[in-house]
């Protein structure tokens, strides 16, 4: 039996998290959960499947749960709840599946305590990428992708060094704009890039999708999962996302995982690693995919994945930059007030205006963070749209 935290139990990555749980309730336990705010879906939750420890984000809201719940459990407020789930000393994994960094010192504490770590948050790594891993090689703590590229290249590799490795292939879907001109996409409402071609996620993903910004996050991801230099890592369009990412070996071979857009696949895999459990989905139908399609990224009309590699190249602390500004320019765009094409401007402008100090400590990496968001706020509020 494997016990389970999860950090973002009511996201789409926490629900499917629970739904593979209860597909394996023989070998899966829920020992604890956090969430934010919503606490009716929580209270469902909690009343299910009976945690040891929960949290929320605010004492309100557990003070709403108290109402709503009447299953006895330690309950956590604020950022001392995600660590309480995560540090409780039953649990073998912790799942991130909070969006934003508010997960970066749970997570931190869970590696301290001997956890092994499933990962769906880019942002920790984006953030937080060399305290992270260094700290998870001190304590020998495995961490285990979730995202559906960087799980399907964890398969892909299957333990090999980093010198077998010729390049990582990491794929994009496009999102919904693929193909679109500059021109056209100055037009572009939320409810535009709200609506992904593939995958149903949470709105911040989904924008970042929209922008490629979700794959350029994934590079500096890959560079700190797998150890691959940033010239290593290539980005592909591939509309139909049944080739989740590919491993191209210095002899040439390239390594593919191709499986069902369903994220309860990488969520089980990380779940059963190093085992293979049978999976309650369709399998992959190979006949009737007609055709395979592989475009390089446009990065005149996406240029957020060309800043990623920037920050990745420069480090010193841009990555955080990079990472802080885009979740200010894409709350400001989902809010109605920015232009989609003036996600990208923020976050350039805000990288050019950054002057790189160290980032060696987690106080240096909030320092930056802070900073960031104070000077893109600023700064997408200059740029708001006349509403």
């Amino acid at each position: 039996m494997k016990r389970i935290a999860i950090l973002g139990s009511t996201g789409s990555i926490g629900r499917s998290a629970l739904s593979v749980v209860e597909a394996h309730a023989d070998r899966l336990q829920v020992v604890g959960l956090a969430a934010g705010t919503n606490v009716q879906l929580f209270a469902e939750q909690v009343s299910r499947l009976r945690p040891a420890v929960v949290g929320l984000a605010t004492p309100e809201a557990l003070d709403d749960l108290g109402h709503l719940c009447g299953v006895p459990a330690v309950r956590v407020a604020g950022a001392e709840g995600l660590v309480a789930v995560a540090t409780h000393p039953d649990v073998d994994i912790v799942l991130c599946a909070t969006s934003g960094t508010a997960a970066l010192e749970a997570v931190l504490a869970a590696i301290e305590a001997g956890k092994t770590i499933a990962l769906a948050n880019k942002e920790v790594l984006v953030m937080a990428g060399a305290i992270v891993t260094e700290a998870a090689r001190r304590r020998n703590v495995m961490l285990l992708p979730v995202d559906s590229e960087h799980n399907a290249i964890h398969q892909c590799l299957h333990g090999r060094p980093a010198g077998d490795v010729r390049r990582l292939i990491l794929t994009a879907s496009g999102g919904p704009f693929r193909g679109q001109s500059t021109e056209a996409l100055e037009e572009v409402v939320p409810e535009d890039a709200l609506r992904h071609p593939t995958w149903r996620m949470g709105p911040k993903i989904t924008i970042d999708s929209a922008t490629l910004m979700n794959k350029g996050l994934e590079v500096i991801e890959a560079h700190w999962l797998f150890g691959v230099p940033a010239k290593q890592i290539d980005v592909v369009i591939h509309p139909q996302s049944v080739v989740h990412s590919m491993v191209e070996l210095i002899d040439g071979s390239v390594i593919a995982q191709l499986g069902v857009t369903d994220m309860r696949l990488p969520i089980q895999y990380a779940f059963s690693y190093p085992e293979r459990w049978a999976a309650p989905l369709p399998p992959l139908d190979l006949t009737r995919l007609g055709r395979l399609d592989f475009h390089l990224p446009d990065h005149a009309s996406f240029p957020c994945l060309r800043l990623a590699y920037r920050a990745l190249d420069d480090e010193a602390g841009l990555p955080v930059v990079l990472n802080a500004a885009n979740e200010v320019a894409v709350a400001s765009f989902l809010a109605g007030r920015l232009a989609f094409t003036a996600i990208a401007r923020v976050i350039e402008e805000t990288m050019n205006a950054y002057r790189p100090g160290p980032a060696r400590t987690l106080q240096d990496v909030r320092g930056i963070d802070l900073w960031a968001r104070e000077y893109s706020h600023d700064l997408a509020r200059r740029l708001e749209l006349d509403i």
